[in-house]
């Protein structure tokens, strides 16, 4: 292979890793945005039966992210995260305790994501790791592999959030530059809102 052959082939590695990057970068501060002007309270709430809500989120994507772009490249987080240990209560990492503040959570998330970008920065596209919690025989993954799973978790989270933020007071949107929704009062939501019900309703 000539060297410009190699040299477009790094590029488009390199093109792929920053898209993905980037894409994961804005599904992080999406996340966070959800928790603005929330009190403690509002931010711990549970709005589902599964008791959803958005500092558990947070807290689960750090771990998210400690782990695949930590263990599983033999670059382990720098500071224990006991929920995850192996004899930790059942779904510890999707809530927040009265110890942990607000600003601890979503600090360890800031600190895992900075952890992430260094292994990022490091390895390149077709670095291999194991994850050891996945089943025998799909544990081998590559970096890019990897960008694409926690890529596709961290924004199916901010959708879970963006949900939990509506339950909470009505504040809907992608993201603080641009909410993506159609432009409407809330006397046009309601009369949206209520011809869906119609729909539904017609069709029991």
């Amino acid at each position: 292979m000539t060297s410009d052959a190699h040299d477009t082939i790094d590029e488009a590695g390199d093109e792929a890793k920053s898209d993905l990057h980037r894409y994961l970068q804005e599904g992080r501060e999406a996340l966070l945005w959800k928790l603005e002007g929330l009190d403690e309270h509002d931010a711990r709430r549970p709005l589902t039966p599964t008791g959803t809500n958005l500092l558990g989120l947070v807290k689960h994507l750090a771990g998210v992210e400690a782990g695949y772009f930590g263990e599983v490249f033999g670059r382990p987080s720098p500071e224990p995260l006991p929920w995850l240990d192996e004899d930790a209560e059942p779904n510890a990492d999707m809530w927040a305790t009265a110890e942990e503040s607000r600003e601890d959570i979503t600090g360890l998330y800031r600190r895992a994501w900075r952890h992430s970008d260094a292994t990022i920065a490091t390895l390149p596209l077709h670095a291999r790791g194991q994850v050891p919690w996945w089943r025998p025989g799909r544990r081998s993954v590559t970096l890019h592999r990897v960008l694409v799973h926690v890529v596709a978790e961290t924004h199916r989270h901010a959708g879970h959030a963006d949900l939990v933020r509506e339950l909470i007071d009505g504040s809907a949107g992608l993201r603080a530059s641009g909410s993506s929704l159609p432009e409407g009062d809330a006397a046009w939501w309601a009369a949206h809102r209520a011809r869906v019900q119609a729909v539904a309703d017609s069709l029991r």
